[in-house]
């Protein structure tokens, strides 16, 4: 059975296949993944912190074992390092919510300028828009059915008609009261005196939890640390003796991806955060450094936090400022500086240190925000990775891989091919020429159109390739190789072409097509290299084999037969085409080309028996390679020359 071309590119994924029993979830990965999807949802209240701790232990990592190098203890190393960055967190947070608050506290004295902006931003009462909004209020008003006019006042000078009370029983006269004379009884609830445990509890519960969970955090952060190596031994008993290699390059994948990440996300948060309070100390907007600070710790939040940090320097300009300048320099500012990172910066430097693609980094962002809430979006980066990393190393798991991962795309033939089969011509000639830039024309040959054929030649023969789409195929295949017949003239100094004193003498060559209109084009190919370096070549297809030309052709011993077969009948209709020529040729040389065979070269001409060519080849820079030898060492008897080459 013929193996089909890859169709996907980039790098390679270390996949294992292993033969075993399956259970149900190893067999349906998307049930496996709703499962994990419905634990992470139901088990968030424990698995917050983890994963918290976790992303913790791969930044702090590094830090401790830089300690440990210097001699120290990993215990003491482990607790200095949570103990200073505690502190460090802790004392950031003061100073910032200090200052913040402080800013709060003074901006009571702008009261008079925010009441100005607010008055500025009013609608206009006169004009075209102020009629234009009267008219969409007066529209809302019939659609909704209030007509915007006040009921008229009860007319109190009327006199009053009085009615003639009805005969009722007595338990209901007693019971009855006017309808006028109902009035309901408010209701006023009044708290008791809060005692010292009541006021104790509501001081704690607001600030309990956080605190609980960053506790949490903090133990299994240390836990971690110390018992690292211990965790990574259990995770491979856990993945099985046969699976160690597997699971260790899985783990070091995982923490270099997420270490490189955390790293390259501090200093890009640290930096935005300095250029953001530079720019704001240049326009003039008070507190600068603070701005810059807080935009730069809020950037961990992603998304959310960059616009939130943006935002208040934004408002604290409209508060403080009488002119519109200094608000529409602040947004020029952020907007200008999340263009740079968003387009050029991030991409190029998450993307290359973590393998996510820009668009599954938003939707797992918006994923994970849903499950775990705003812990789920600080974390969608690193556990949007770890599945990454585990749909390239199991294989159940691997669409994760091509789902979430950057490095997975189409190749270059699979895309031409894909174009074709969507009748878009001119797409596929713009796929090959983009490919072409850079490079010799016999690569786009090898590259893309052989492998293209090859696909295209294996659907057709699995009957998923219909008529239409095959000669649409062809046709379109033939005119692009037409484009390219004088595409060597416009490349200075190819490594691939030689003049007649380098090359040789110059020998006839014949290039048949095996079997069907692939082959042909193959073939063609083949015959337009040779062509573009001054060879006499000609196209045949087998059928036109009759004896007369084989008589012909055997009166020629220079004249050279190239067979053009393409998988995956390829050794079949060669070998039969082989057998007929050798048997009427027995001095003429003979060059059987399997396009893109995975067969060895040397053992599958053993197999075409006493009549096997010269020289088997599975590409056509081979095969140029070999015509070339043969058309150097070629000398005026070639029947000597090839008794002694083949003795």
């Amino acid at each position: 059975m013929v193996r089909p071309p890859p169709i996907l590119a980039g790098k390679e994924s270390t996949v294992v296949n292993r033969p075993g029993r399956r259970g149900l979830l190893s067999s349906e990965p998307f049930l496996l993944l709703a499962v994990v999807l419905l634990v992470l949802y139901f088990a968030r209240e424990i698995l917050m912190p983890f994963a918290l701790a976790l992303t913790l232990n791969f930044l702090l990592a590094p830090i401790v074992m830089a300690l440990q190098k210097l001699k120290m203890a990993r215990l003491p190393a482990v607790l200095l390092v949570v103990i200073l960055s505690a502190l460090g967190v802790a004392a950031v947070g003061y100073i910032v919510s200090t200052q913040l608050i402080d800013i709060a506290e003074d901006l009571g004295q702008y009261r008079l300028n925010v009441h100005n902006r607010i008055a500025a931003l009013h609608a206009p009462t006169s004009g075209p828009i102020a009629k234009a909004i009267k008219s969409l209020q007066e529209i809302d008003q019939e659609f909704s059915g209030v007509t915007g006019t006040t009921p008229p006042a009860p007319d109190v000078s009327a006199p009053k008609r009085r009615v003639a009370p009805t005969a009722t029983p007595k338990a209901a006269s007693a019971n009855t009261l006017p309808a006028a004379s109902v009035v309901p009884t408010p209701v006023t609830v009044v708290e008791g005196e809060k005692g010292p445990i009541r006021e104790l509890r509501d001081l704690l519960i607001p600030v309990g939890k956080p605190l609980g969970e960053a506790g949490i955090v903090m133990i299994f952060t240390i836990y971690m640390l110390v018992k690292r190596e211990d965790l990574r031994n259990r995770l491979l008993l856990l993945a099985g003796m046969g699976h160690m290699n597997l699971m260790t390059q899985a783990l070091n994948d995982a923490a270099d991806r997420i270490s490189r990440y955390l790293v390259m996300n501090f200093l890009v948060n640290a930096g935005y955060g300095v250029v953001f309070g530079l720019g704001l100390f240049a326009i003039g907007v008070p507190n600068a450094t603070l701005w810059g600070a807080v935009a730069g710790i809020l950037r961990v939040v992603p998304y959310v936090g960059t616009m939130v940090g943006a935002m208040l320097p934004l408002i604290f300009s409209l508060v403080i400022t009488t002119t519109w300048w200094h608000p529409v320099l602040v947004l020029a500012l952020f907007v200008t500086l999340e263009m740079i990172l968003s387009n050029f910066l991030e991409p190029l430097i998450y993307g290359s240190h973590t393998g996510i693609s820009p668009l599954a980094l938003v939707t797992m962002a918006i994923l994970w925000t849903m499950i775990w809430g705003w812990p789920g979006l600080v974390l969608s980066t690193p556990l949007t990775v770890c599945l990454i990393v585990m749909g390239r190393y199991v294989p159940q798991m691997s669409f994760l891989h091509i789902l979430l991962g950057d490095e997975v795309a189409l190749a270059p033939e699979a895309k031409f091919y894909e174009r074709l089969l969507a009748l878009d011509d001119t797409e596929a000639h713009a796929i090959a020429e983009q490919y072409l830039e850079g490079k010799q024309l016999i690569e786009l040959y090898d590259g893309v159109l052989l492998p293209s054929l090859s696909l295209a030649e294996q659907d057709r023969h699995k009957g998923a390739l219909d008529e239409v789409r095959a000669e649409f195929l062809f046709h379109s295949v033939l005119e692009l190789i037409a484009e390219f017949t004088d595409y060597s003239s416009k490349v200075v100094a190819a490594p691939q072409q030689f003049n007649a004193a380098t090359v040789g003498r110059k020998f006839p060559i014949v290039c048949v097509s095996a079997s069907d209109e692939a082959d042909e084009i193959a073939a063609t190919m083949l015959a337009q290299l040779l062509e573009q370096e001054g060879s006499r070549t000609m196209m045949l297809p087998a059928a036109a084999l009759s004896p007369e030309i084989l008589t012909r052709l055997a009166e020629e011993a220079e004249t050279m037969i190239c067979i053009s077969a393409l998988p995956p009948f390829a050794f079949a209709q060669s070998r039969a085409l082989c057998q007929r020529i050798r048997e009427q040729l027995p001095n003429n040389r003979i060059l059987v080309c399997l396009w893109g065979s995975p067969s060895e070269p040397e053992r599958t001409r053993e197999r075409y028996g006493r009549t096997r060519p010269d020289k088997v080849v599975l590409t056509l820079t081979l095969a140029m390679e070999q015509i070339r030898e043969w058309q150097k060492s070629y000398q005026a008897e070639p029947a000597v020359a090839l008794q002694a080459q083949r003795s």
